[in-house]
Order: structure tokens, then sequence, then C-alpha cells
């Protein structure tokens, strides 16, 4: 038996060089077609959407938080959203299961929200270190455990992304090769299956994104 994760290497290739990577970038192709003079429907449903992200994402980083900073998870949201559902087609390949694509977005902003935190906030940063209210014998303690958790952000943002990926890609693909050895109306039974799972796949594209969004910008809204 082959082993079941080679689904997710880069295979194409031309002149030694994995081509696969590019359907992270062909969004940049799609892109012009909507900035029309007359608005399309779809280009109404993304104003929408994005207007609706705004306001979340101003909610919870609050007050203190500068103009614009929401235009930075909305481009972030939309990148793996997009990239989510390409992988969702036959034989393209998935770039967000990938932890080189994910940790590539989580690494650099938290990197950047601690810098900026501890550098202009250095007593707010260590106050987050302590609870309030926590009793003096578990400071200690609790200093550790605040730290740890501060630090393995980055990779659980990456890894939780990259693992909702591969699970429902690897399911769809351990059933679509079960296909050829069943009777029709077994058969008729894995295709409903399977459509069942790509709608709910689709579905763990768009929250999966949002997820991550949402978790990047309540960490910013940590270090004002």
């Amino acid at each position: 038996m082959t082993n079941l994760f080679s689904v997710f290497d880069p295979s194409t290739s031309i002149l030694g060089m994995s081509i696969n990577w590019s359907s992270t970038m062909i969004g940049i192709i799609i892109m012009p077609m909507m900035f029309w003079l007359i608005p399309t429907r779809m280009m109404v449903m993304w104003s929408m959407i994005n207007k609706t992200l705004h306001n979340e994402f101003k909610t919870l980083i609050g007050q203190t938080g500068m103009n614009g900073t929401t235009f930075i998870f909305i481009s972030v949201f939309s990148l793996i959203v997009f990239n989510n559902f390409m992988g969702l087609f036959p034989y393209i390949f998935t770039s967000s299961s990938h932890l080189v694509f994910t940790l590539t977005l989580s690494l650099p902003l938290w990197i950047s929200f601690m810098v900026y935190g501890w550098i202009n906030h250095t007593q707010h940063m260590f106050a987050h270190l302590v609870p309030q209210g926590t009793p003096a014998v578990l400071m200690p303690f609790m200093v550790c455990i605040e730290t740890i958790s501060n630090l393995i952000r980055p990779g659980t943002l990456a890894v939780r992304l990259a693992a909702n990926m591969i699970a429902g890609h690897l399911l769809m693909t351990l059933l679509g090769q079960t296909g050829t050895s069943l009777s029709y109306m077994l058969l008729s039974l894995l295709i409903v299956t399977q459509i069942m799972l790509l709608m709910l796949e689709s579905a763990v594209s768009i929250i999966q994104s949002y997820v991550f969004a949402v978790l990047s910008t309540l960490y910013s809204s940590e270090v004002n």
C-alpha cells in the first residue's frame, strides 16, 4: 500500500522546479475581472463579506487599534479561503494543507505582534503573564504556563489549518479509492456520501479561514 499522505506531495514540475505552488497565486489572475465600473453580483457579495468581517474584526480589536488594521486580517482570510477552495477541485494541489504555507502566514504575524507589544507596551505584556486574581503561590507557575501558551500560538494556528485540510481530503481519498471494487448499489451510496463530504469540506474551508483570521485578530488586540 502506498503512503496515504503522498496525495499531498508536490508532484508536477518543469525543469526540476515544482509548479504545484502556482495554485496559491492563481487568484491574482482572477481578481482584476471583478474590478469593473459596474459591480458584478460576485463583487457585491464579496463587498458584503468584507464589510461584515471588517465590523467584526473592528469590534475584536477595540478602540485602541489603528485604522486599517482589519484589512490585514481580511486579506489573510481571503487568501486562505481561496486556497482551501482551490484544493477541493480534482488534481489541484492543496497548498493550505502544508505547514510551509500555514507557518508562513502565522509566524510573521505572531512575531510582529510580539515585537510591537514588548517594545511599545512592555508593562502591559508583563501584566498579561499573570491573570488577574491569581494567588501569589501560583504566580511562578502561571508565568510559565502563559509563556508556553504564547510561544506555541503560531504553531497551533498553522497546525490547526493544515490538519483540518489534510483530514477531510484524506477521508475523501480513502473513500474514493474503494469505488472500483463496489457494486452499483454501494457505489451510489458512496457517491452520495462523497457529495455530502464535499459540502462539509466546503464549510470547513470557510470556518478554518475565519478561525485563523479571528484568532490572529485576538492576538493582535492583546498587545495594545
